[in-house]
C-alpha cells in the first residue's frame, strides 16, 4: 500500500507534538520488578583503577538469590566483567597491594581430579547438604577462584594484613573428630539451648603458603593430624573469644587486629555481647614463604583487649588512616550511658585509651553508610526524605554536604591511593546503579559503571514528593506521596498507607524493588502510596525518634491517622478507598491501626506482633522491646497490655492479609498465627501465608517474596475498591 506524502507529514507532526504516543514507556510489571538487581557491596581497589561489585538477583530455576562478583576496570575501555558465577559469593575485599580479591563463598568445592568415585560421591553428598562460607582468592586479571580455607566451620569474618601477605579469619572453635563423636554419642539429636554454644577462634594464614598448598594439594595426601583437626593447613591460632566474631579490621601499620563481637547465637539479648576488641598480631611467628603448611599451634596466642564497654550495639568497624583510632557506627543503644535508642551515629575509639568520641554530634539525622577517605570520612546521611553525601575531616567538624544529586546515596567506597569514590545511588525514577566519581567534589559528574536495572529504568515509573502535616501535639510530621504514573499531584485518589519497619528507618526519595518495599508496584496498580515517617523514624533528630517511648504503637499510630486525615481534608485521598499495610514494625503498626479505625477497606500485614509479652520472650532483640515499653513484662504490665492490638482486636472489621517466615524469631511467627486465629474467630475475612525456611527477611527463596507481593496486590484490588489497571 502506498502512503501519501501528506499522511507522512501528519504522522511526523503528531510524533513531534505528542512524543508520548511514539515513545510511551511500558508499564512496570511484576516480573520486571522482581528481576531487579541489588548491590550488597562495592569496593574500589587501593590503586583506584578498579571496582569490585557484589550483585544479588533472583535465580528462579534454582530458587535462590544469586550473589556474584563483577569487576569494573578502566583498562581496555572501561569494561565490566563477571568475576564469579557460582551464585554464592559475597563480601569482597582487595588486598592492599591490589593483586588479589578475597571473598567468602558457600559454593561446592570441585572434587579432586584423582578422587575415586566413592570420594566424588562424598563431595556431592556434603554439597547437597549445603556448604559453609570459606575464603577464596581471585586475581583481578582473571583466572579461577582459589579456595584457601577449609573445614566444617564457616568463616565468620576476615581481614587482610597491611602487607598483603596474611589473611586473618575467625570461625567457631573447631572440634576434633573425637570431640564430635563423643558429643553425638552422649546427646544424639538433643538441643542444649545456650549451654552447647561455642565461641570463636581467630587464625592467621600465610597467603603464599596457602596458595602453594593449593597447587600441591592434588598430589599430596593430608596428614593424619590435618584430617583429625579439620583445620585449614597452615592456619595458626592467634586468639580465642567466648563470643562470635562478626567483623575484623587490620591497622594500617599491620600490628593490631581489631574485631567486633556478637552473641554466639546472634540473638540480640545482651548489649554487652557486642563490643570492639583488639589483639596484638605483631607477636605472631614470622610468615613462611616456603609453601609448607605450619601446624595450628605454631602461632603465639594472645589475649584480646576489650576497647568498648557500653550499652550500645556497635557495627561497621574500620581503622582511621591515622592508625590510632577505630571508626564505628552504633545502630541501637547509647555509648554515653544507660540504654536508649538513638539514630545511627558515627564514632571512633582510641585504640590505646579506649576513649570514644562522636563525629558531627550536632547533625540532625543518621549516618547510614561511611567510608574512610584521606584523613577523614565520607558519609551518606539522612535529613528528612533525602540521603545525601557528606564529608568531614575530624570529629568536631560538622558534616559538609557534597555537591551531588537529589535522591539517596547508599554504599560508599573510597580508594587508599586515589581520590576516586564509588557509590550506589537511586531516586524515585532512577533505580539503583553503581557510579564512579573522580573525587568527592565531583559526585555530580560521576558516571554509571553498571546498567543492571536498565529495563526497570525504562519502565513508566511513578513520581513522588514529600508531604507534611501537624500532629495533635503540634509536632510537624513528614512522609512521602508516590503517585500513580501519569497522575502526579492528582486529587481524590485511592490511597494505600504503606508503613516502613524499624521503627528507626524512614522513607524518602529512593527506588527499591523487593518484597519489602514495593511502593512503585502499588502506585502502578492505581494507588496513591502514602509513606509516613511517624514518631520513631530517623532523619528528624534523636528527640523525634525517642518520642515513641513508651507508647510504642499508640503515638506513631496517632501520627499516621492524623496524616491520613490531613490528606483527606486536602482532597488528595479518597476517604472511601483507604488501605493500610506494612512489614515488621510496619506490621506492628498495621495490626494496631486496624483496631483504631474502621475506615480501612483492606489491610496487608507481615511479621508484626499483636501482643508484647510472648513477643518479648520469643524476639531476639529483647533489650530493645523492654526499652520501647518502659521495662520488662513484669515491670510495665499495664503498658504491655495497653499497647497491644490483641486486646482491642474485636474492633477490627478490615479484611486482612497476613504473611510470615516459618523460622522468624525477630518477630516470632506465633504472632501471625495469633492474629489469624483472632480474625478467624471474629469472622473477619483474612488469609495467612507461611513461607517455609524463611526467617524475618525473606532472603532464601525469591519465589516467596514475589508470591507475597502478588497476593497482597490481589488483596488490595479485591477489597480496596481499585479496579485492575
Amino acid at each position: 500500500m502506498k502512503i501519501s506524502k501528506h499522511l507522512v507529514t501528519v504522522i511526523l507532526m503528531l510524533t513531534w507534538v505528542f512524543p508520548s504516543f511514539a515513545q510511551a514507556k511500558p508499564k512496570l510489571a511484576l516480573d520486571t520488578f522482581f528481576n531487579s538487581v541489588s548491590f550488597s557491596a562495592i569496593a574500589v581497589s587501593p590503586d583506584g583503577g578498579s571496582v569490585v561489585i557484589c550483585t544479588e538477583r533472583a535465580d528462579w530455576d534454582q530458587q535462590i538469590f544469586r550473589k556474584d562478583l563483577w569487576l569494573y576496570r578502566d583498562a581496555n575501555g572501561r569494561s565490566l566483567i563477571q568475576l564469579t558465577q557460582s551464585g554464592h559469593d559475597s563480601e569482597p575485599k582487595w588486598s592492599p597491594d591490589s593483586r588479589w580479591i578475597a571473598f567468602l563463598s558457600e559454593r561446592k568445592p570441585p572434587a579432586a581430579k584423582d578422587d575415586s568415585d566413592d570420594e566424588k560421591g562424598k563431595h556431592r553428598d556434603k554439597g547437597d547438604k549445603g556448604e559453609v562460607a570459606q575464603i577464596y582468592l581471585i586475581s583481578p586479571t582473571g583466572g579461577e577462584a582459589i579456595q584457601i580455607t577449609q573445614g566444617e566451620e564457616e568463616v565468620h569474618a576476615y581481614s587482610w594484613s597491611a602487607d598483603s601477605h596474611t589473611l586473618y579469619f575467625a570461625t567457631r572453635n573447631p572440634w576434633t573428630k573425637q570431640q564430635k563423636d563423643d558429643y553425638k554419642k552422649q546427646w544424639k539429636d538433643v538441643v542444649q539451648y545456650r549451654t552447647a554454644e561455642r565461641g570463636d577462634t581467630l587464625f592467621s594464614l600465610d597467603v603464599v603458603a596457602a596458595l602453594a598448598h593449593h597447587t600441591a594439594a592434588p598430589a599430596k595426601e593430608q596428614s593424619e593430624a590435618e584430617k583429625e583437626s579439620d583445620l585449614t593447613p597452615g592456619a595458626r591460632i592467634i586468639a580465642t573469644t567466648p563470643l562470635r566474631v562478626d567483623e575484623m579490621a587490620t591497622s594500617p601499620d599491620g600490628k593490631t587486629l581489631a574485631f567486633l563481637t556478637n552473641a554466639i547465637n546472634q540473638r540480640e539479648e545482651k548489649y554487652e555481647d557486642v563490643e570492639i576488641y583488639t589483639v596484638d598480631v605483631a607477636r605472631a611467628l614470622p610468615s613462611t614463604s616456603s609453601g609448607q603448611a605450619l601446624p595450628a599451634n605454631a602461632g603465639v596466642e594472645t589475649k584480646p583487649r576489650q576497647l568498648t564497654r557500653n550499652q550500645a550495639v556497635e557495627g561497621h568497624i574500620h581503622w582511621a588512616n591515622d592508625g590510632a583510632r577505630i571508626l564505628f557506627t552504633v545502630e541501637v543503644g547509647d555509648t554515653t550511658g544507660p540504654y536508649r535508642d538513638l539514630q545511627p551515629h558515627l564514632y571512633w575509639v582510641d585504640s590505646e585509651s579506649g576513649t570514644v568520641e562522636q563525629w558531627s554530634k550536632n547533625f540532625i539525622g543518621p549516618v547510614e553508610h561511611y567510608a574512610v577517605a584521606g584523613a577523614g570520612v565520607l558519609a551518606s546521611a539522612r535529613i528528612g526524605t533525602e540521603v545525601a553525601a557528606y564529608s568531614a575531616s575530624q570529629p568536631g567538624q560538622e558534616l559538609q554536604k557534597l555537591n551531588g544529586w537529589a535522591g539517596t546515596y547508599s554504599i560508599l567506597s573510597a580508594s587508599i591511593h586515589s581520590p576516586r569514590v564509588a557509590f550506589v545511588y537511586s531516586s524515585l525514577q532512577k533505580p539503583e546503579e553503581v557510579y564512579l566519581a573522580d573525587s568527592p567534589d565531583k559526585l555530580d559528574q560521576a558516571r554509571p559503571i553498571t546498567s543492571f536495572n536498565k529495563v526497570l529504568a525504562e519502565s513508566d515509573l511513578p513520581q513522588g514528593k514529600p508531604y507534611r502535616w501537624k500532629a495533635d501535639d503540634g509536632t510537624t510530621v513528614e512522609g512521602m506521596l508516590i503517585y500513580p504514573p501519569g497522575q502526579f499531584e492528582a486529587k481524590h485518589l485511592p490511597m494505600f498507607t504503606f508503613i516502613h519497619g524499624g521503627p528507626a528507618d524512614a522513607d524518602g526519595n529512593h527506588f527499591e524493588a523487593d518484597w519489602y518495599q514495593w511502593s512503585a508496584l502499588a502506585a502502578t496498580n492505581g494507588w496513591l502510596v502514602f509513606q509516613p515517617n511517624y514518631r520513631g523514624s530517623t532523619g528528624y533528630g534523636d528527640k523525634f525518634l525517642m518520642q515513641i517511648v513508651p507508647q510504642i504503637v499508640s503515638r506513631p499510630g496517632k501520627d499516621i491517622l492524623q496524616g491520613v486525615d490531613a490528606l483527606v481534608k486536602d482532597g488528595i485521598a479518597d476517604p472511601d478507598r483507604l488501605a493500610v499495610g506494612g512489614y515488621s514494625y510496619g506490621g506492628y503498626m498495621t495490626n494496631w491501626l486496624i483496631t483504631q479505625s474502621t475506615r480501612w477497606r483492606a489491610a496487608v500485614t507481615g511479621a508484626g506482633a499483636v501482643e508484647h509479652v510472648g513477643n518479648w520472650g520469643n524476639d531476639d532483640t529483647t533489650y530493645d522491646d523492654a526499652y520501647f515499653l518502659g521495662g520488662r513484662p513484669w515491670e510495665a504490665a499495664e503498658r504491655f497490655h495497653d499497647e497491644a492490638a490483641i486486646f482491642q482486636i474485636d474492633k477490627v472489621k478490615t479484611p486482612t492479609h497476613v504473611v510470615a517466615g516459618a523460622n522468624d524469631i525477630r518477630v516470632a511467627v506465633l504472632e501471625d498465627y495469633l492474629l489469624e486465629h483472632a480474625l478467624y474467630s471474629l469472622g473477619v475475612p483474612n488469609a495467612l501465608l507461611i513461607f517455609p525456611g524463611e526467617g524475618h527477611d525473606l532472603g532464601k527463596n525469591p519465589w516467596h517474596g514475589k508470591i507475597k507481593v502478588r497476593e497482597e496486590l490481589k488483596w488490595l484490588q479485591k477489597y480496596g475498591g481499585v479496579p485492575p489497571q
